[in-house]
């Protein structure tokens, strides 16, 4: 299937879910997930009026993006996986958003990094919502600390992330997601993949990172 067609029946999919909900399918946004493609599977995608992506690793982006966003000078970067602290400052110059900020010694790099760079990404904290050992994320019982560890160093935290665990059900993780940011008065979530999107946006997703049903399977 053409980049503009899996676009298109990814955008309506959403649209349903979000008319289910009695939800404005302009208030989720699509985060097109390009980790491992080149710039040649991109493509397609700006062309077909794409313009938020996603991307798991500094490095790669740092090497694909450049001339990608000189070309399409409106594109929105978003990193959505984990961050070293000693690449803070790198992706703060480059990403428009960070989904991954877990710890305190990530926030502290954080704050440097945009006090230095005069650039302020919009940041989500990342809560390991399964409680899974193998998964980064800050444990729920963990957040609110964070939070005010964030606000300390000056942060602004906009919302939450979080990735459920495989092979259960995910209504349960984002419905806790959803009552974690309420209860925090932070009006942002990034939930919901390929697998599971629709759901996760009548639970009230404001992002979707979605790869494989616009790219096809990873390289």
């Amino acid at each position: 299937m053409p980049a503009h067609e899996r676009l298109a029946e990814v955008r309506e999919r959403i649209a349903r879910a979000a008319k289910v909900a009695r939800r404005d399918s302009a208030d989720v946004t699509l985060i097109a997930i390009s980790k491992t493609h080149p710039p040649a599977a991109i493509e397609p995608l700006i062309e077909a009026g794409q313009r938020v992506f996603g991307e798991n690793r500094v490095q790669e982006a740092e090497a694909k993006w450049p001339a990608l966003r000189a070309a399409h000078p409106d594109i929105e970067l978003h990193l959505v996986g984990q961050l070293q602290s000693n690449k803070a400052e790198d992706a703060v110059r480059l990403f428009d958003a960070i989904h991954s900020v877990d710890r305190p010694s990530l926030v502290e790099a954080l704050a440097r990094a945009i006090v230095k760079t005069g650039r302020s990404p919009t940041l989500f904290v990342q809560v390991n919502i399964g409680d899974e050992p193998q998964k980064g994320g800050c444990a729920v019982a963990d957040l609110p600390a964070l939070l005010g560890v964030a606000r300390a160093a000056g942060l602004s935290i906009a919302g939450l992330m979080c990735v459920p665990p495989a092979d259960l059900e995910p209504a349960p993780y984002f419905a806790l997601l959803a009552k974690l940011a309420r209860d925090h008065s932070l009006a942002l979530l990034s939930m919901g993949m390929s697998g599971d999107f629709e759901t996760a946006v009548t639970l009230g997703a404001t992002h979707v990172r979605v790869g494989s049903a616009l790219f096809g399977s990873r390289a």
